[in-house]
């Protein structure tokens, strides 16, 4: 997949971004051990059909879960004056529906890897906040990266399900993409571990 300069910020595919501190091999151990086939691929493939059309729809149900939530909406929060930056939100969130569509897109290939430890990178301090050039809370904690892993899997559910696939259809389809998103949060966490641990 090429680079999407028409989002600010989104280098997938782009020479910015460094190469994944793991192989694709050991990628592919990754999906082994999370029970990622083939089949998952075809399923996320399905719902990209499914949810491209309904992007903002999702996003705005994601987007009014962390507005309702202030320790997770303090993170798009200006250091001057403790409110939203709401530029910051509308950048980030033109990113989010493009992820939402390279997820749905199923193909993990080495472009797609080293895009992952960027996007952990951009919520940890080493890499927070210099993407948009913002001066906002600078780095998320940990915990709230794999506990967000439930809400964005579990309010999808309904999307998937709204153009008269079979119920056994929409489970793959969320099975396929609970373990997609597992499998990011996991390459997301890279900064956070020690060096030498991950």
């Amino acid at each position: 997949m090429n680079a999407r300069p028409t989002i600010p910020g989104y280098t997938y595919g782009g020479a910015a971004v460094p190469s994944a501190p793991i192989s694709l091999d050991e990628f592919e151990l990754l999906k082994k051990t999370v029970l990622f086939t083939d089949d998952d691929v075809k399923a996320l493939q399905q719902s990209k059909a499914v949810v491209q059309g309904q992007v903002e729809a999702i996003l705005d149900v994601w987007y009014g879960f962390v507005g309702s939530n202030p320790h997770l909406l303090q993170t798009f929060t200006r250091l001057s004056d403790a409110q939203p930056d709401m530029d910051y939100l509308g950048a980030v969130r033109k990113r989010f529906s493009q992820w939402i569509l390279d997820t749905a897109s199923g193909q993990y290939d080495q472009a797609w890897l080293d895009y992952q430890f960027e996007i952990g990178r951009r919520h940890h301090r080493t890499g927070k906040n210099a993407t948009d050039h913002v001066a906002a809370v600078p780095h998320i904690p940990f915990r709230y990266i794999p506990a967000l892993l439930y809400p964005v899997t579990a309010t999808l559910r309904p999307f998937l399900a709204k153009q008269g696939h079979s119920q056994a259809e929409v489970g793959a389809m969320h099975q396929a993409w609970i373990k997609s998103v597992l499998l990011q949060v996991i390459l997301w966490s890279h900064p956070y571990v020690k060096e030498g641990d991950y």
